[in-house]
């Protein structure tokens, strides 16, 4: 994957990194399965450094960024390049959101410290994207991961930039 400025969110995904209806009702449960779904990714080469790294940046100050949508994520050494898994919830999970709102869309993005512009971009790019209803609404009625990264890319194709 080129790790150039242009990097789209739906080009870090496949169907095998994307979640439909997670059944968790945590925070933790939802981090920890979200980071479980990055297992046997070529990328990682330590599931429980990049999960400690995760839970780490977590401690510091929430991910839950607004607007139903939580943000999970970290520098890890453990990454040798920027690899993300997407999950929208059953049931909406408290994150301690800055808005209050619980989460039910969710992106784990973890990266090696020297890609760390590219992880800012990606951040606030899926931040701009879910501040559409449209969008959310589309990837709350996703049934597969398929149909999940397909709305991605199709608001990430309308945004300007």
């Amino acid at each position: 994957m080129p790790t150039t400025q242009t990097t789209k969110i739906n080009q870090l995904l496949d169907p095998t990194r994307v979640r439909i209806g997670l059944d968790e009702s945590s925070k933790t449960a939802v981090i920890d399965a979200l980071v479980d779904v990055l297992a046997g990714h070529e990328a990682i080469s330590s599931l429980d450094d990049v999960r400690t790294a995760v839970f780490a940046r977590e401690e510091k100050m929430s991910t839950g960024v607004g607007k139903g949508l939580g943000l999970p994520h970290a520098k890890a050494a453990a990454a040798s390049d920027t690899v993300a898994a997407f999950a929208t919830t059953e049931e909406p999970v408290d994150f301690g959101a800055v808005d209050d709102v619980p989460v039910r869309i969710l992106l784990l993005l973890v990266g090696p410290e020297e890609h760390k512009s590219q992880h800012v971009k990606i951040l606030g790019r899926i931040s701009r994207l879910v501040s559409r209803a449209s969008l959310r609404d589309r990837l709350l009625g996703a049934k597969t991961p398929e149909t999940a990264i397909e709305a991605l890319r199709d608001g990430e194709d309308a945004l300007r930039s």
